[in-house]
């Protein structure tokens, strides 16, 4: 019986409310002095709990779709992700301050000309005001002389909601992953410059211009590229730059990219969304201005706007990922526009989680590259 059936959490809460009333039927009888008594009195605790346990964890997994299989859950799945080109002619100082400097893992020298290097910033919007950190991986190329005047394609990376910029790092992977796809001629080197979405924390502001509140669509539209292009040698033409998110980070991808053609020629989310969700974490987004709204719901925006000329890719799972239906959807309305191209990953099974991420972001980062340009 697989991780997600009804019939393993059905299970799991018999087996807890039987242990419970075997604990009541029992008790009497283990309460006695003796190692045995005590044992059994343990035993029965040990086993009521873990049944309890599991049936919670099962039950908050049905609901939200962390995990999609028994191999998922124990990091064994490891089919990687494919991008599928659904398209029929798919294409090939001031603002930011450095804080702190670190090397790319990766046994042998650290120096940056073999490595690359990893610099976290902070970076204040000139328009929005909006202050947040960031880390910003710079691949070897970047520090060779050979290429001291060339520049570089640029990705923005975002995390889901809440998340945090060092687990892009640490936990996803992407700088030793885009170091060791480029190394084997995979994808071209690029600047990667991750954060997380919410840069008004703790509030999720998903990528809207809140009105009286923060510009975090603007933010990422404007103010970011420009501190980035001001402090590194970042392509500045529309090409150079694409983006790339999971979850909450994905939708704000799809949705960049989409607004912002002019800026990012492609957007990649991962295990996306495709309209602003609101509940008690995001508040009232749009202060009821309809335009507002519309614009944050990517399904009205592809019936009742132009369609950008971008890239987008988005990526999902037949088992384990809520947004599988959605995805299809979505896919088929993309194609059904003149401008706007669409990519997929579509895994067998992958819960919503950073083992299943972990699997696309090679494919992601290849699919980008073939996307940017360095100029």
């Amino acid at each position: 019986m697989g991780l997600t059936s009804n019939n393993v959490l059905v299970l799991a809460i018999a087996s807890a409310v039987a242990l419970f009333v075997g604990t009541v039927w029992l008790w009497p009888r283990l309460a006695r002095r003796g190692w045995r008594a005590v044992s059994g009195r343990v035993g029965l605790l040990f086993a009521t709990q873990l049944a309890l346990f599991a049936a919670l964890g099962l039950g908050a997994n049905q609901s939200f779709g962390f995990y999609a299989s028994w191999a998922d859950l124990f990091g064994q799945e490891d089919e990687q992700g494919v991008v599928v080109d659904h398209t029929a002619n798919g294409g090939s100082g001031g603002p930011l301050q450095v804080t702190d400097v670190r090397r790319v893992k990766e046994t042998g020298s650290g120096r940056p000309q073999r490595t690359g290097q990893i610099q976290k910033v902070d970076i204040v919007g000139r328009t929005t005001h909006i202050a947040t950190s960031a880390f910003v991986y710079l691949p070897p190329e970047y520090f060779q002389p050979q290429y001291r005047t060339r520049t570089f394609p640029a990705a923005v990376v975002l995390t889901g909601y809440p998340g945090t910029a060092q687990a892009l790092v640490d936990k996803l992977h992407y700088p030793s992953t885009a170091l060791e796809l480029a190394k084997d001629g995979r994808m071209q080197p690029m600047i990667l410059v991750m954060l997380r979405p919410t840069v008004a924390p703790p509030r999720d502001t998903e990528c809207v211009d809140i009105p009286n509140g923060p510009q975090t669509e603007s933010f990422f539209a404007k103010d970011l590229p420009d501190a980035v292009l001001a402090h590194y040698r970042v392509g500045k033409k529309p090409g150079s730059w694409g983006v790339i998110g999971d979850s909450t980070g994905g939708y704000c991808a799809l949705k960049l990219a989409m607004h912002h053609p002019e800026v990012y020629a492609a957007g990649a989310g991962l295990s996306p969304y495709y309209k602003a969700p609101i509940d008690p974490t995001t508040g009232d987004l749009f202060q009821g201005n309809e335009e507002l709204r519309n614009r944050a719901d990517l399904w009205w925006y592809l019936k009742h706007e132009p369609a950008p000329d971008t890239s987008l890719l988005v990526s999902s799972s037949k088992v384990g990922e809520s947004n599988y239906k959605d995805t299809l959807k979505f896919i088929e309305r993309v194609k059904a526009t003149d401008r706007t191209r669409i990519s997929s990953i579509i895994l067998e099974s992958g819960g919503h989680n950073f083992n299943t991420w972990r699997r696309e972001i090679p494919a992601t980062l290849q699919w980008l590259s073939g996307r940017l340009s360095d100029r």
